[in-house]
């Protein structure tokens, strides 16, 4: 049986703590509102989500899914998206409720998934959840960037301008409506579940 540093130090949840590094790195940048913070804030922040991915794949690939990489990936998932989430609310580039209903969603089915592993049971994940990180990840990217990116042909002559800011607000739209359709999903799962 591997030891418990063995268990905890391998490559995916070092990913996963590298993860939890980059929070305040992430919130350094975002205390600005400027553009080219945003920028670098935005390309931590994917950085950031690539590792998610990558963490996961390793882990399956080599065979080295622990209970500690299975507790800390989605703790980090959650960090890093309040974290970026609650540091642009003074910018007026999200709206509260939508960060609230965001960041509420997520402590209540932690807190759910917490009794139903007290009690043995295991609630699987519908497909929905991964899309609601997904559109989540991209809104906040657009978000971070916040203002007109030019495309193709330089500043002066772009064939295309694509406000960052919108782009993100439309993903948002998109992950809210996800965010509460799959909470409620969770939650009647959890309700058939324990009433049986």
């Amino acid at each position: 049986m591997p030891s418990t540093q063995a268990q905890i130090l391998n490559i995916p949840n070092i990913l996963t703590m590298v993860r939890i590094a980059a929070i305040p790195l992430l919130c350094v940048l975002l205390l600005s509102p400027e553009r080219e913070p945003g920028f670098w804030a935005a390309a931590l922040f994917a950085a950031a989500s690539v590792t998610d991915w990558l963490d996961g794949y390793l882990a399956r690939k080599l065979e080295i899914v622990t209970v500690f990489g299975k507790f800390l990936d989605p703790i980090a998932d959650k960090l890093i998206v309040m974290a970026a989430l609650i540091m642009i609310l003074p910018f007026d580039r999200v709206p509260a409720w939508m960060v609230l209903v965001i960041l509420g969603r997520e402590m209540i089915i932690t807190g759910l998934r917490g009794i139903a592993s007290t009690e043995g049971i295991v609630i699987p994940a519908s497909n929905l959840g991964k899309f609601k990180t997904i559109f989540q990840l991209v809104a906040i990217i657009g978000l971070l960037l916040h203002y007109d990116y030019h495309w193709f042909f330089g500043i002066d002559h772009p064939l295309l301008v694509v406000n960052m800011h919108n782009v993100g607000m439309f993903y948002l739209w998109i992950a809210t409506i996800i965010t509460i359709w799959s909470g409620v999903d969770y939650l009647s799962k959890f309700v058939r579940v324990i009433a049986k």
